[in-house]
């Protein structure tokens, strides 16, 4: 057999050097987002809003509000190597971008069908441009593949579809849609975190509501306890520290040693020894860059071993500032990792600073009372019902009998005296120590008056569902339905009121069973409202306005007190003049589903009245109307309905900041709490999940008071 010989070394084909190269960096659909998130962030936007379908393999949409991409720009767009950010290599060294190769677009575009909306404040209308293998496609079959003019806001909306079509062992390989799902709200997380003066959110086509959403112009610290929720942020503590101050205080030791002179410095969040999880949440930004240090994460770990019961982890957020020049960034396809100067140096400060403050907040655990959510209270009484039954199995002894669980008729045994429930109405709650009549004869609405139909009554009148052919509606009600909490939609159907614990806060205190629980009535008062205006849909009453208030002149007032209405670029009378455009030409419909009443002339002549005895606050309804225009989704009939009674139910559950000096309407508003909002949520409220999340917790359960006295 003779030899074959060496194989002749051949010129790959361009679209196959391409398309390795896209397999590189575009692993699964969370690559792509990272790279256009990354890109959006570098163009300066402040409200990122992501789309998925089928964990992103299906679809994938990245609108932002940054400054968008030239129309000239955009034939080479979508080509390898082409960027802004970057022109000799020696801009290597000072680059403060996230991207810089200009391989993300491209990357793309070779494995997936991408479309490109994009408008600059200075074009009169966007620009509209597929891609397809790193070039210009045409949108249509027939049709040029230049870009073509279309409506569109200010920033780019990117969208990703068919994502792996031609590499299908990629494709089968990630079939399981909902880790990509999560991968992709973990991702954002993180940058939402890093980034709280943006505003982030995700969600599933055909979702009501996103999964994930933060406002803009936030704090740290508030995105954490937003997406983490209150047990994190509870036990975090905050250390900022830098190369200088490191130094002059190594240097006021007299030491040898001198800690490196490149400067740096580094801002954390980490939890004190009193949270634990099963597994570490490090959140590792290096130059504003997401990026991972199994080193780092070694160091930090090696912090917690000594405090931290085995096989329990913290949460740690790290933002390290460094020298660019001292940043090597172009070490990695995905830019996942980055090497810099004096790494080990720069560990050991910042180990040594988290074991400080540790030691300084103490390192003993703190062993408090677990609150339940009302998620888990279902389940902890079947287990104390059936270790109660063992053990009288085993003893001879009756068990005790819950009496809200018993039936008329069935031999009941001894009713202790923790397991009885109260249930006499003429018990006194917290707030019959102020007593006030109805609000509506101490307190009446500014700038308004009710309808001259709508009367007191002691009884209110049923609110019956209306009548609606609509399939978005019928959707939405059942989404409602199908979302239904069951122990917490019984809980809120059989509850007592306690009492009001903080105007300020929001907070109330209801009982159901031998329980105590703090409700937030606030959220609670959304989701009813919402709810309210889903079931009365095209059938609201209304709540007459004399005299009636000028649209224009009530946005102006809103726009006005409006932070973020500052920086869009655009002057007040603009964005007045848009918001009340659009609210004009939607008038009909706001009359006909919502009785909303707008008159020719730009009057708002009614409201929508949702629960009779409840009137809302009305120094909130400028706000209101001018959210109308920004945060309603106006292209897709379920979404506007959807985002439309969002916002109404927001107006109605925003209360008011009353002083102490407001002594009526502080009584006012409390009557109208107790006497109306909770027996309306007792009649209609059907219990949502995302209310356990934060909003209702357990404050105390008889029996386990009973315990701990009989301890004592």
């Amino acid at each position: 057999m003779t030899d074959p010989g060496p194989l002749p070394i051949r010129r790959l084909d361009k679209s196959l050097i391409n398309r390795i190269a896209a397999g590189e960096i575009i692993t699964r659909p969370v690559s792509a987002l990272k790279e256009i998130l990354e890109n959006a962030l570098d163009a300066g936007a402040t409200s990122i809003r992501v789309t998925v379908k089928d964990g992103g393999l299906k679809l994938l949409q990245i609108q932002d509000n940054g400054c968008g991409i030239r129309n000239a720009d955009l034939p080479i767009l979508a080509e390898r190597f082409t960027t802004s950010k970057l022109s000799t290599f020696s801009d290597l060294s000072r680059l403060c971008t996230y991207g810089f190769r200009g391989e993300a677009l491209a990357s793309i575009s070779h494995v997936s069908r991408l479309s490109i909306v994009t408008k600059t404040t200075t074009d009169a209308h966007a620009w509209k441009a597929s891609y397809l293998n790193g070039c210009l496609s045409a949108q249509k079959p027939g049709e040029a593949p230049e870009p073509k003019p279309c409506a569109g806001n200010n920033g780019t909306a990117i969208t990703i579809e068919d994502l792996f079509y031609n590499i299908p062992t990629r494709l089968s390989a990630l079939r399981n849609t909902s880790e990509e799902y999560a991968r992709i709200l973990d991702l954002l997380t993180r940058y939402a975190v890093h980034n709280p003066k943006v505003s982030f959110s995700c969600k599933k086509i055909g979702s009501p509501s996103p999964d994930m959403s933060t406002p803009s112009a936030s704090e740290t610290i508030h995105v954490i306890r937003l997406l983490y929720g209150h047990s994190v942020t509870k036990e975090l503590l905050e250390e900022k520290l830098s190369s200088e101050g490191l130094q002059k205080e190594h240097n006021s030791d007299s030491g040898p040693e001198t800690l490196h002179s490149e400067e740096w410095t580094a801002e954390t969040f980490f939890t004190n020894p009193n949270h634990q999880a099963k597994k570490m949440t490090f959140l590792l930004f290096i130059n504003h860059r997401l990026v991972e240090s199994a080193r780092m994460k070694r160091a930090i770990e090696s912090v917690y071993n000594a405090i931290l019961p085995k096989g329990t982890f913290p949460f740690v957020y790290l933002s390290l500032m460094i020298d660019p020049r001292a940043v090597d960034v172009n070490v990695h396809p995905t830019k996942r990792e980055v090497h810099f100067l004096n790494e080990d140096a720069i560990i050991e400060a910042i180990s040594s600073a988290l074991s400080c403050k540790l030691a300084s907040h103490g390192q003993s655990r703190a062993f408090e009372y677990q609150k339940l959510l009302t998620g888990g209270v279902a389940d902890s009484e079947s287990l104390n019902s059936k270790s109660r039954k063992g053990k009288a199995k085993d003893t001879g002894q009756t068990p005790p009998v819950d009496e809200t669980a018993s039936t008329e008729g069935e031999n009941q045994g001894k009713i202790y005296s923790h397991h009885k429930v109260r249930t006499s109405g003429q018990d006194r709650t917290l707030d019959s120590m102020f007593p006030v009549v109805n609000p509506a004869r101490v307190a009446p609405p500014r700038l308004a008056s009710r309808d001259a139909d709508v009367t007191p009554s002691t009884q209110p009148k049923d609110i019956k569902e209306s009548d609606c052919s609509l399939s978005s509606i019928k959707s939405l009600r059942h989404n409602l339905v199908k979302g239904r909490h069951g122990y917490l939609s019984e809980m809120m159907e059989k509850h007592t009121f306690v009492g009001i614990v903080s105007l300020d806060h929001c907070l109330s205190l209801i009982q159901h069973s031998t329980k105590l629980y703090l409700v937030n009535h606030a959220r609670l008062a959304e989701e009813l409202f919402y709810q309210l205006g889903l079931r009365q849909f095209g059938d609201i009453s209304r709540l007459k306005l004399e005299p009636p208030p000028s649209l224009r002149s009530l946005i102006e007032i809103a726009v006005q007190a409006e932070e973020s209405a500052k920086s869009c670029g655009m002057d007040t009378a603009q964005i007045v003049d848009r918001i009340v455009c659009l609210l004009m030409s939607k008038r009909e419909m706001f009359s006909e589903y919502f009785s909303l009443d707008i008159s020719v002339s730009g009057m708002v002549e009614s409201l929508p009245l949702l629960l009779r005895e409840y009137t809302p606050n009305l120094d909130n309804l400028p706000n209101f109307l001018m959210r109308l225009g920004p945060q309603v989704e106006w292209e897709s009939e379920t979404e506007c309905f959807d985002t439309f009674l969002r916002e109404l139910a927001f107006f109605y559950g925003a209360g008011s900041p009353l002083t102490e000096s407001e002594e009526a309407q502080v009584k006012a508003e409390r009557w109208q709490i107790q006497h109306v909002l909770f027996p309306a949520a007792r009649r209609y409220l059907l219990g949502s999940k995302s209310l356990l999340d934060r909003d209702i917790i357990l404050v105390a359960n008889l029996p386990d008071l009973y315990k701990v006295f009989e301890r004592c």
